[in-house]
């Protein structure tokens, strides 16, 4: 069968590049197209666009790129229309795939969305708009599926792919020798994202946590497809470390994180590592998802717990004293560290129900035979 998968950001080109391996096991004849990143095409994915033209964050960063954006959604859909798939599968990446999947929906292609945007978070009921162009719908988070219960829409949950690729992650046992981190030990790891915009907000906060922390090493996950003047500043540190596209070894080996919401929040968790989370978005962004987010937090560590497991400094609170005074009680709290890690350990209690990834491979190759 003939694949076309769609991802829009990094973490969700590493959870396409996973899902297609494992449908490569159950269907080896497949044939894969879309637009992602190095995981998917390591994969055998045949990649149209990468995702580095496509990663915008936050609203005000849409809007003016929304030129740009209608640009790469035509180019998709004529993609698609020229190589007919079997299925499209999204993978998150919510308004630019509910573009293409109500362009499948009404040209004939069967729709599956894996990783369905977070719409529990904000305007929940835009559930409503992509239902009718979705023919089967997996979530990755228990809750999930009673969220779109409540719009009389049934979903597959097939587990957590973080978990999965954790999981799968062999510890590279030369990775403090050849990032020269060994006099260096132990460091703090700092996760300012994947996006130019997160960069451009978080680098100047973890460049002043470094020079109030002078004899404390911190290592940045770094990495390559976003250009290197983002991470000049932090760069010149003389107590930072860069680490490029080798972030589960940076976390494997650090005894604590200040990490940027996102997926990274909830891979720290299942590295064990204590952290902080923090979030500076552009005023108008923040001024809108304000008014629109109706969950008490941001960090997915927290939403799967149902409570306050790590530390959310957002926006103004996210500044040089509160992450100092936090960061100061996990590296030296011990009994503050121990709870941190256990609340972790129920986090992955709930969240480990077998391989995701083989799990939805096996349900979107069943659904396609049956069809």
């Amino acid at each position: 069968m003939r694949y076309y998968i769609i991802a829009g950001e990094r973490s969700g080109d590493l959870h396409a590049g996973n899902l297609v391996k494992s449908i490569k096991s159950l269907d080896p004849d497949s044939r894969f197209r879309g637009f992602g990143g190095e995981y998917m095409e390591q994969a055998g994915v045949e990649l149209a666009v990468h995702y580095r033209d496509l990663a915008f964050m936050g609203l005000a960063e849409l809007i003016t790129n929304a030129r740009k954006i209608s640009h790469y959604i035509r180019r998709c859909k004529e993609d698609i229309s020229q190589y007919k798939p079997d299925v499209i599968i999204l993978i998150d990446y919510g308004g630019f795939n509910l573009q293409i999947a109500r362009f499948g929906k009404k040209n004939g292609f069967k729709v599956f969305f894996y990783i369905p945007p977070k719409y529990w978070a904000w305007y929940p009921n835009r559930a409503l708009w992509l239902k009718p162009y979705v023919d089967r719908l997996f979530v990755i988070l228990p809750f999930e599926k009673d969220f779109f219960r409540r719009f009389d829409w049934e979903s597959d949950y097939v587990g957590n792919p973080v978990l999965d690729a954790i999981k799968m992650h062999v510890p590279d046992p030369l990775f403090i020798t050849r990032n020269g981190l060994r006099d260096k030990l132990p460091y703090v790891a700092l996760l300012p994202g994947s996006r130019k915009q997160e960069l451009k907000r978080i680098i100047p906060l973890m460049v002043e946590i470094a020079k109030r922390f002078p004899d404390q090493h911190f290592a940045v996950a770094a990495v390559n497809n976003l250009d290197g003047k983002l991470y000049e500043d932090v760069r010149n540190r003389t107590n930072v470390t860069l680490v490029f596209e080798d972030t589960y070894n940076l976390l494997l080996n650090s005894n604590a994180a200040i990490v940027t919401s996102g997926t990274a929040t909830l891979e720290t968790a299942l590295f064990k590592i204590p952290q902080i989370v923090v979030y500076r978005a552009n005023a108008l962004s923040y001024w809108i998802a304000k008014w629109l987010v109706k969950v008490p937090f941001i960090s997915l560590v927290n939403l799967i717990a149902g409570r306050e497991v790590v530390k959310e400094m957002i926006q103004s609170t996210a500044n040089p004293r509160n992450v100092s005074d936090e960061l100061k009680r996990m590296l030296n709290d011990t009994v503050y560290r121990s709870k941190m890690i256990d609340d972790y350990k129920d986090i992955i209690r709930i969240l480990d129900t077998g391989s995701a990834s083989d799990n939805a491979a096996t349900l979107m190759v069943k659904y396609l035979q049956h069809k």
